[in-house]
């Protein structure tokens, strides 16, 4: 839900605050309120946090809902499902009192977006261009309702795609075949569904 018609710089954006805990993402100057995270949504971020941290990767370096500037036609930030940092990134963001990763500094490795209900298009296609402009070189689009996982590469100047369902391992172009398929990712909600159906 946009909130104001008035255009927003990013700095005012980063200056806002309106005394709730409500949470705004700024797209193209328009203040827009994001909706709280489905419990499913929460779980599978969840599950590949802890997935990626033991595969070795520094918990400092992995993040959950920290912010991103992007780039638009106006100014806009995102609110990633789940970031693995560079050390660069991590470098940068020590000592910062907001967690947002700035145009200045280095993109993340990797973003992770849970597309959530009537929320498609903003994940698979305004999320994309945006990370792609931004030079995140990987991008996950983890789809519950249609049990895919889609891995994307930047590759000169575009994404490419892969898509992964079912029991078929995921390679990551950083980090290669991984002990990860979609179904696993996707287990907290099997397991949902089958509570409820008890």
């Amino acid at each position: 839900m946009t909130i104001a018609s008035q255009k927003m710089t990013l700095e005012e954006y980063l200056d806002y605050d309106d005394g709730t805990d409500t949470l705004y993402e700024l797209v193209n100057g328009e203040l827009v309120e994001v909706p709280p995270e489905s419990e499913l949504n929460r779980r599978i971020a969840m599950f590949l946090v802890i997935y990626f941290a033991q595969q070795n990767i520094p918990s400092q370096r992995l993040t959950l809902k920290t912010e991103i500037v992007v780039s638009g036609s106006r100014a806009t930030t995102r609110f990633p499902d789940l970031m693995i940092l560079s050390e660069e990134l991590e470098t940068a963001l020590v000592g910062a009192s907001r967690s947002t990763v700035m145009l200045d500094m280095p993109p993340p490795m990797l973003v992770v977006e849970i597309v959530s209900p009537k929320q498609e298009k903003r994940d698979y296609r305004y999320k994309r261009s945006e990370y792609g402009a931004r030079g995140i070189a990987e991008y996950w689009i983890v789809d519950p309702m249609q049990q895919k996982v889609t891995v994307l590469e930047w590759v000169e100047g575009l994404y490419e795609e892969k898509v992964y369902e079912g029991d078929s391992p995921i390679v990551s172009p950083l980090f290669g075949t991984l002990n990860l398929t979609t179904s696993k990712i996707l287990q907290t909600q099997t397991l949902q569904t089958q509570t409820l159906q008890t």
